[in-house]
């Protein structure tokens, strides 16, 4: 049941990259991650991020600035993916050099 859990929260097909992106910069605005998910709407974003902060992985805080700026990061509880994510690359970047022939494991 604990890897069902676990994809139950990271489901779908946004919320790892939406996490990467955090995660790397540390704080992100929501433009920054519209930006950095190729293909996500502003409503899918909102909805996953919303997602994510019920589930106790991002923080969202909204900056006194003109236009008003909102800005995510990773709580304490978050950063514990960070090893996760950065597993997943290290796995996908040796997937692909495999799949495309260019290195045999």
């Amino acid at each position: 049941m604990a890897v069902h859990d676990a994809m139950d929260v990271l489901n779908g097909k946004w919320k790892i990259s939406i996490l990467t992106s955090i995660c790397y910069y540390n704080k992100r605005r929501f433009s920054d991650i519209l930006n950095d998910v190729e293909g996500i709407s502003n409503k899918m974003l909102s909805k996953e991020l919303k997602e994510l902060e019920i589930n106790k992985l991002i923080t969202r805080t909204v900056l006194d600035s003109q236009p008003i700026t909102v800005q995510y990061e990773l709580t304490k509880y978050g950063l514990s993916l960070k090893t996760i994510i950065n597993n997943l690359t290290e796995w996908g970047l040796e997937h692909r050099k495999v799949i495309t022939g260019r290195q045999g494991v």
